[in-house]
């Protein structure tokens, strides 16, 4: 590359530098006879981000994580049961999910975790050695209901329990 390719790439960098200051800077607010110059940095500094909840003093914050819409309820663990005979969960996990060529969903270690989103997660995006994804398949109701149904095994609530 030739010194004055490396000298324009320079430029045109120092250039975009210098234009995003500016812009930095007339974002926070005009700057009038009354209102003190604030640099970009203390405008960052005392900045707000937006989230779902409102605005939140500093960086952003994750988003909380989705919550099973279905939890506790006996229609949903049902429907999850019915799901889970129909779309064959039954022929890797055995019919009462106490495992077969897939894992036992009656045992309490699991290798992915039991919490709602875990789950979830293991039924949507399947995992490695055998489980597929479900997630094109399903809607998201539907995972949620499959989510409701396991983790009502061993549960006094369980639909058809063996």
């Amino acid at each position: 590359m030739s010194s004055g390719s490396e000298h324009l790439r320079l430029s045109r960098a120092v250039c975009s530098l210098i234009a995003g200051g500016c812009f930095a800077v007339s974002a926070c607010g005009a700057i009038g006879q009354d209102q003190p110059a604030v640099s970009a940095v203390a405008a960052l500094e005392t900045s707000t981000v937006q989230t779902p909840v409102g605005p939140v003093p500093g960086p952003a914050q994750p988003a909380p994580e989705p919550h099973n819409p279905y939890r506790g309820r006996r229609g949903a663990m049902a429907e999850g049961r019915e799901m889970f005979v129909r779309f064959n969960c039954s022929g890797c996990h055995g019919g009462r999910a106490g495992g077969g060529m897939g894992p036992s969903l009656r045992d309490v270690d699991w290798i992915y975790g039991r919490t709602d989103l875990q789950v979830f997660s293991s039924i949507a995006e399947g995992r490695a050695h055998g489980m597929p994804a479900w997630g094109a398949r399903l809607t998201e109701d539907q995972v949620w209901k499959l989510v409701t149904y396991v983790e009502s095994l061993r549960t006094p609530e369980e639909p058809d329990a063996p």
